[in-house]
């Protein structure tokens, strides 16, 4: 069927250590097989659409649509798009449809005020914008400088930023002021964001549990920091890296208990900035439960007023239910996409 995106088999074989990693977190080894055939996915800037055929003769290959995302194609992975006039002029960017799933599971609506709160590179970040068109605003953070620059820069690219600042700061305690002594860096901001007219105590203003409940965020996106395990791209890089050092970045056993108490904490601090009646939505790309249905447990036990709740665009996507219903997981195999969790919660009245 037009639009359906079907994975061939790979033969690459894998280590030992990720094979053992893969059955100790009960994940089927086969899942992985397709990796080097997972198309690669772009998203067409709105109003380009006229200027596909161009587009298309100049990368020398047809671009086919994504019949559950508008907007998006695909094309053969090893189609490099970077050197093309089509990308440096800003008319298509790549991301992954299963992140851009995690995108259009927030419900992003003319005028909502949305936040990022690990926003580097930054492909979902411009795809939030996009969505929002001339109205809202959408606050960045991250806390690697260097890779939020990056975001600054796709924002120009893209001619994206004038509804968006950006802040360098740790996402588990980010506010409008810090919770702690040093401040976050505002490293940019358009004329739209909600920035420009106030003073620098006004934008990093402490705001009460009860301001928030009514003027914080409409949505926000944890897109958190994780193992990478269900990146297909992040696995495939290991192949020329050496697969030695798989076992510091994804297997550390003390690693990834690291990273699932930071990312309860992302989790923890996205929703506490989420107004009444907001939505926020909690994905990575790892395919363990321990980061993903465990982190939603632990999360939900804390928070009476979180409510996990069905995404309604998921009913025609190319996933799979997790282990906890209204949660999704996309992976190679299933989704021909890379693999991704997501869950979505909606902030209910105290």
């Amino acid at each position: 069927m037009d639009g359906e995106v079907v994975a061939s088999p790979s033969k690459s074989p894998l280590p030992e250590a990720f094979l053992d990693f893969l059955n100790k977190n009960g994940l089927d080894p086969s899942i992985y097989v397709s990796a080097h055939s997972t198309p690669r996915y772009i998203r067409l800037k709105p109003g380009c659409q006229a200027q596909l055929p161009e587009i298309e003769a100049e990368i020398k290959c047809k671009l086919k649509e994504v019949c559950w995302l508008p907007d998006f194609y695909y094309l053969p992975p090893d189609v490099r798009i970077a050197s093309t006039k089509a990308y440096q002029e800003g008319k298509i960017y790549g991301i992954d449809a299963a992140s851009a799933a995690a995108v259009l599971a927030l419900g992003i609506s003319p005028g909502d005020h949305a936040l990022d709160l690990c926003a580097a590179p930054g492909a979902k970040l411009c795809m939030i914008l996009d969505l929002l068109g001339c109205s809202g605003s959408v606050t960045g953070v991250d806390v690697a400088r260097h890779r939020l620059a990056a975001s600054r820069t796709m924002l120009q690219k893209y001619a994206l930023g004038d509804r968006c600042r950006l802040f360098v700061a740790d996402g588990t305690t980010f506010s409008l002021i810090p919770l702690r002594i040093q401040d976050p860096e505002l490293i940019f901001y358009g004329c739209h964001s909600g920035v420009v007219g106030f003073t620098k105590h006004d934008v990093y203003r402490n705001v009460n549990d009860l301001e928030i409940s009514q003027f914080g965020y409409d949505k926000v996106l944890v897109d958190a920091e994780c193992t990478h395990d269900g990146s297909i791209k992040h696995i495939q890089k290991f192949e020329q890296w050496g697969w030695t050092t798989l076992s510091r970045r994804v297997l550390d056993a003390e690693r990834t208990d690291d990273v699932t108490v930071l990312q309860l904490k992302l989790l923890t601090n996205g929703f506490r900035l989420l107004k009444v009646g907001g939505c926020l939505v909690y994905s990575t790309c790892s395919l363990t439960v321990a980061q993903n249905e465990d982190v939603v447990e632990q999360f939900l036990s804390q928070h009476v007023s979180a409510e996990l709740v069905e995404i309604e665009a998921g009913k025609s996507w190319p996933c799979r239910q997790a282990r906890i219903p209204n949660t999704l997981r996309f992976d190679p195999l299933t989704s021909a996409t890379s693999g991704l969790f997501v869950a979505k919660f909606t902030k209910l009245a105290a």
